[in-house]
């Protein structure tokens, strides 16, 4: 049977060890190509590259990968693989990831690896992103392996709904293996952001952004509490960003 075709990018750029597991990984479901981001892109969101150039460059950091790098955003990198490199072939399959840290809850609008997810759900493509809640850029990913390749086995079989995305995040690796794998809603929460302010040699000042994660949400069916209890969390997310509960209460209280 002919192998699916699965395009891989990520937002921590194209030498991340989070791309490389996941590169190797897909190898064993389908026939691979990577376009990711020559450096790191992460927070971007879902930004795109309108004012400057885009240059595309191929890469053999793979083996036996057909692989480019990108300098523009993770959201660039799918356009550019199903506008160019992929022009006469759709993919079966969009991945982004594995991202060096975690993309639950309001972090899901800044994350550049979910930008690339949701860049080919809006073409109809099955994506999904991973996450890992550990920061460290030589994190052990191993404890995921399993979970990961059932997820995208799953997808691969059944595909997902049309406009619809996943956003998976893993636990940090702990002493005990992960429980199991949840369903989930995004957590309602939200950055109190801070500004370190300092002053260069120069005595000009620079601002360090920092802050604290506020949960305002309870309940066992969200990604928060599913990665706090040591489970994988999977939220399916859309590129709608309409509040459909909002249209009646803004047609019976507005006079216009």
């Amino acid at each position: 049977m002919k192998k699916p075709l699965i395009l891989v990018s990520n937002d921590d750029g194209i030498t991340a060890n989070g791309i490389k597991l996941l590169v190797e990984l897909m190898k064993e479901l389908g026939e691979v190509i990577v376009i990711a981001p020559d450096s790191p892109q992460s927070g971007m969101g879902h930004a795109i590259t309108v004012g400057n150039t885009l240059r595309l460059s191929e890469s053999h950091i793979f083996d036996g990968v057909k692989a480019y790098q990108c300098s523009g955003t993770p959201a660039d990198c799918v356009k550019m693989g199903k506008g160019f490199a992929l022009k006469d072939r759709k993919p079966d399959l969009v991945v982004s990831g594995i991202n060096h840290g975690s993309n639950t809850s309001i972090s899901v609008i800044y994350s550049g690896t979910m930008s690339a997810a949701l860049e080919g759900a809006i073409e109809d493509i099955p994506s999904i992103g991973f996450s890992v809640c550990d920061h460290n850029m030589e994190a052990d990913f191993s404890h995921i392996v399993n979970h990961l390749l059932k997820i995208v086995t799953q997808v691969l079989k059944t595909g997902l709904p049309k406009g619809v995305a996943l956003n998976v995040n893993f636990p940090a690796k702990g002493k005990e293996p992960i429980k199991g794998i949840k369903i989930c809603r995004q957590t309602r929460a939200k950055w109190q952001e801070e500004f370190d302010r300092r002053v260069d040699p120069t005595g000009r000042q620079y601002f360090w952004l920092t802050g604290n994660f506020i949960n305002q949400d309870k309940g066992e069916d969200i990604d928060e509490w599913a990665i706090a209890n040591n489970y994988t969390s999977v939220v399916p997310v859309s590129f709608d960003l309409t509040a459909y509960h909002a249209i009646s209460t803004l047609n019976k209280e507005w006079d216009i």
